[in-house]
């Protein structure tokens, strides 16, 4: 006699790992049938190299692990199971049909062909049944708001956010209640050991600027202490960028990398801000970051594969060359520039570095340097913690005159260093660690 699968609806979480705030999830209550989880890890943007270098770097793989984990225990609260796969998609369906008949599908829409890709194999191996709704799941604002918006996306950052300044407002955060399920005794996937990433202990986490764990909780920590406990974000704009310390800049950025914080939990926390101590121009410029994070996405989702093309999304020739062994100096902080080498070793040894930092390692690379900006992208994505396709590839693109820049202006990079460590102590204390 056949057994009969449990009727269920699926949340495959992708980079919206919280329960905060998360629209998937939100969807998935609503359809009032027991909840199971799943996070595949055996995915092509995980795996494959670009230009040699991995996908994901050991630094963001332990923070993903941690994240991972998090989520997973905080689920079994409400004896939701997320089953973790480090194995084929095939082989993933092929055990969860053998024991749930699998109703309603919810997932992070994304965009950039890697991930659709993914969706892809996903889908193929779901009964036709199925119901499939992929669902934003990433942005400040309502994205159907701002595609009635603009007919065409502006291509310059402060046309974007003027218009949208003025005539959208950010949605207030979701209001659900995640329900206390029945048990379902059912112990598929693996367990995070396969991350190989738990057990790994950094060598320089007493010197990182960015010393935090992955996950939900460890983000909203964040948050309420460089908000409300710190008051860091009063001065934020004047020390953003700083080269040195925990609190020269939020560090919100990995945890809205991999999703574990929403992008609007931040925006109403500023306002509670606001409201309780202070509004200045700190407190605005946080929203601002936020904007930039946005604007990228929508440019992202308007040209698609040009981000990854050497010419950009101005289809623009660019004169530019391999030297394996000069990158191989840029990567290993041994150029001819002291700045921007202690910088490349902050990140070698951490996966961490400044906003100030990328800047200017970038537009060495690519004007002084003359490579191809393409490869530092990709190691860029290898190495940091809070790597964002959207943000990364739109700010290199950006350095590279191929983006959305209306002038190219190279960064004087020896005036930088002069400027933003006049005494030495960010360069004496990577150069010399």
């Amino acid at each position: 006699m056949q057994k009969k699968l449990k009727k269920c609806t699926l949340v495959w979480f992708r980079n919206d790992l919280r329960l905060h705030d998360n629209k998937v999830l939100d969807e998935a209550i609503k359809k009032k049938l027991p909840i199971i989880g799943i996070f595949l890890f055996n995915n092509e943007s995980y795996l494959n190299k670009a230009f040699g270098y991995r996908k994901v770097g050991k630094f963001r793989l332990k923070f993903l692990a941690e994240t991972v984990l998090c989520i997973q225990n905080k689920l079994k609260k409400y004896n939701i199971p997320l089953f973790i796969y480090n194995n084929s998609v095939k082989e993933v369906f092929f055990e969860l049909n053998k024991h749930f008949e699998i109703v309603n599908l919810f997932f992070q829409k994304n965009w950039t062909q890697e991930e659709l890709n993914g969706e892809e194999k996903v889908i193929v191996h779901l009964s036709k049944k199925t119901i499939v709704k992929p669902i934003f799941n990433q942005f400040l604002f309502d994205v159907d708001d701002v595609m009635n918006l603009f007919s065409e996306l502006p291509r310059s950052f402060s046309s974007f956010r003027k218009k949208i300044e003025k005539h959208c407002d950010v949605p207030k955060l979701l209001n659900y209640k995640i329900p206390l399920q029945d048990k379902i005794d059912v112990m598929l996937g693996e367990t995070l050991e396969f991350f190989q990433a738990t057990n790994y202990e950094p060598k320089y986490k007493k010197q990182t600027a960015f010393p935090f764990e992955g996950g939900e909780d460890e983000a909203i920590k964040r948050v309420n202490d460089y908000f409300f406990k710190t008051k860091n974000l009063t001065v934020y704009k004047k020390t953003r960028n700083q080269l040195l310390g925990i609190n020269y800049s939020s560090k919100f950025s990995a945890w809205l990398a991999n999703g574990s914080l929403s992008p609007r939990f931040i925006y109403w926390k500023i306002k509670e801000f606001e409201n309780k101590i202070i509004a200045n121009e700190s407190t605005y410029w946080l929203f601002f970051e936020l904007l930039w994070r946005e604007f990228f996405k929508y440019v992202s989702m308007k040209h698609g594969n040009l981000i990854f093309k050497k010419e950009g999304i101005q289809n623009k020739k660019v004169n530019t060359k391999i030297d394996n062994k000069v990158i191989k100096n840029w990567v290993e902080g041994n150029t001819s520039d002291d700045f921007v080498n202690s910088n490349m070793l902050e990140l070698k040894r951490t996966g961490w570095m400044s906003n100030r930092g990328r800047q200017n390692t970038a537009s060495f690379f690519v004007h002084d340097l003359k490579q191809d900006w393409r490869i530092g992208a990709a190691y860029f994505e290898s190495l940091l913690l809070d790597y964002d396709v959207h943000s990364n590839y739109g700010n290199w693109m950006y350095i590279a005159g191929v983006g959305n820049n209306l002038r190219n202006n190279p960064f004087d990079v020896k005036k930088q260093a002069i400027f933003y460590d006049p005494e030495g102590e960010y360069r004496k204390k990577w150069l010399k660690s």
